[in-house]
């Protein structure tokens, strides 16, 4: 009998876990209202937490910031103030998934031309990395600088009229370093 008891008193308190762990710990603008009212009107804090489906504590907590404030809403919680919105962070995602060479500072300035307010490269790489797009180099090589380029062109025009004989004696090759091995 006594194994009986303690063994439905065990049960009871994990029924008890379980229903205070599917309660809410925060309620909506609406239920915020709704929960001063009633205590205004003289219901008692268990009962109104517990006809809410919320912790006690929630009841508790909303009561005395109505009674300090004299205002029901919601705290603001800590951190900066999101700068861009939903539809700006689409926006961002789908310019750059259809431009794969946008670099975050040109996606900053066509975000603002779209949202009308300034976006910096930082939080749009963090949009980017949030929806899964990653930094990468659109270039294959180096880019030339404008006084390789002339030398360059300068070199092709003086050897443009050789013929395949002089140009058989030439060994072009990549200057490129492989390492194949980490000591080598």
């Amino acid at each position: 009998m006594l194994q009986f008891a303690s063994s439905s008193s065990s049960v009871e308190s994990k029924v008890a876990k379980a229903e205070s762990m599917s309660r809410r710990n925060h309620l909506h603008d609406k239920m915020r209202l709704r929960t001063v009212g009633m205590l205004q009107a003289g219901a008692r804090q268990s009962a109104v937490a517990r006809q809410l489906n919320v912790l006690r504590s929630v009841t508790h907590r909303l009561w005395n910031h109505y009674q300090r404030d004299q205002n029901a809403s919601r705290r603001h919680g800590s951190g900066c103030w999101r700068i861009t919105t939903m539809a700006d962070d689409r926006y961002l995602l789908q310019c750059a998934r259809c431009r794969r060479t946008l670099t975050a500072a040109t996606a900053g300035v066509a975000a603002f031309a779209a949202a009308g307010r300034p976006i910096s490269h930082q939080t749009v790489l963090c949009r980017l990395h949030e929806g899964g797009l990653f930094a990468r180099r659109p270039v294959v090589c180096v880019p030339l600088a404008p006084v390789h380029v002339r030398v360059q062109l300068h070199w092709a025009c003086e050897h443009r009229s050789w013929t395949p004989e002089q140009w058989g004696h030439i060994l072009f090759m990549d200057e490129s370093r492989f390492n194949i091995q980490n000591d080598s």
